[in-house]
């Protein structure tokens, strides 16, 4: 990638200094499209990486920034949100409702505000890392910043 932020990656930058974060978006070496390579090129432990996956919760989208060494039980959220179905979304319905690819996907950035949780777990950590809108980028935040960036509620996700 070049020093230039890919499009979606400026976005999510934008969004970051309008909303007060402090981290800034930085460009890795190579893709970083799950957990354990973002954490291999960081330096640091799979599970301070906030992971963003979207669900498809009864037809809406749903955000679930996840410790990286975690499996969202897809029971325990539809009962936590009170939907009758969660099921992990096609890439389409992804980027419709984000407007980033899997693998990139930003806790913010978005076309529209998504339902967002925010797994407890990633409190443990002063410093985790969130994608930034495309598999290159990332950007270093903690819990309490993610919660009041995304409007998200704190949630045991596993």
């Amino acid at each position: 990638m070049s020093d230039k932020l890919h499009p979606n990656a400026q976005r999510v930058a934008d969004e970051l200094r309008r909303l007060g974060a402090k981290g800034e978006v930085i460009v890795l070496p190579e893709p970083a499209p799950t957990a354990a390579a973002a954490a291999a090129q960081l330096g640091c432990e799979v599970a301070a990486i906030a992971n963003s996956l979207v669900f498809d919760a009864d037809g809406a989208p749903l955000l679930v920034l996840t410790s990286g060494a975690h499996r969202v039980d897809v029971d325990l959220v539809a009962r936590t949100i009170g939907a009758r179905k969660v099921r992990r979304a096609s890439p389409e319905f992804v980027r419709e409702a984000t407007g980033q690819p899997i693998g990139g996907v930003a806790p913010v950035g978005h076309p529209a505000p998504i339902r967002t949780l925010v797994d407890v777990w990633l409190k443990k950590h002063e410093v985790v890392w969130a994608a930034a809108g495309h598999p290159h980028t990332v950007f270093p935040t903690s819990f309490d910043e993610l919660v009041r960036i995304t409007g998200g509620a704190p949630a045991d996700v596993e």
